[in-house]
């Protein structure tokens, strides 16, 4: 398939055609809060971000900042470029618990080592995943863990039709 025509880019964003294969790691210096079951689970500014050809962002942020919200989940998954993946149960106020709503790589694959104690969680579930003061969306398809912001511009893998991307 061929690669989409990127959308234009406005004053202020970047394009994810732009981002690199195999990915990169770099250092966000944004806050971000995770709020589920009516609870604020995480508030952390210590956070890196995995940057992905056609993906918006992946943010992964300490294990320690998650507190007791994360329990083993079921499964497993593997990239190809950082390695094996295991999920994390999210629990929030009032008992509510989403499944596999967060990963991490515990031995992650050369290059990316920093993900090592790190979580990555899927938007959707939350009740809101705030990144600088912005309540992001999930990215489209349900499948992949980005967060898409306003200073993004697409489009993003996942949406209708972007499989062969």
């Amino acid at each position: 398939m061929a690669r989409p025509v990127p959308d234009p880019v406005r004053p202020g964003q970047e394009s994810v055609w732009d981002y690199p294969r195999p990915p990169r790691v770099e250092r966000e210096m944004r806050r971000v809060q995770i709020d589920f079951g009516g609870t604020r689970i995480v508030d952390t500014d210590d956070v890196v971000r995995v940057l992905e050809t056609s993906h918006p962002p992946v943010y992964y942020l300490p294990i320690a900042a998650f507190g007791d919200a994360l329990s083993r989940g079921q499964g497993a998954s593997f990239c190809e470029f950082k390695g094996a993946a295991r999920y994390f149960d999210v629990q929030g106020g009032g008992g509510a618990v989403a499944e596999r709503a967060a990963w991490n790589y515990p031995n992650p694959m050369p290059g990316y080592e920093v993900l090592h104690d790190r979580v990555a969680v899927y938007a959707g579930p939350m009740d809101a995943v705030i990144l600088g003061g912005e309540t992001v969306q999930p990215q489209p398809g349900g499948f992949y863990g980005g967060w898409v912001t306003s200073d993004l511009a697409g489009p993003f893998k996942g949406v209708p039709g972007s499989m062969g991307w």
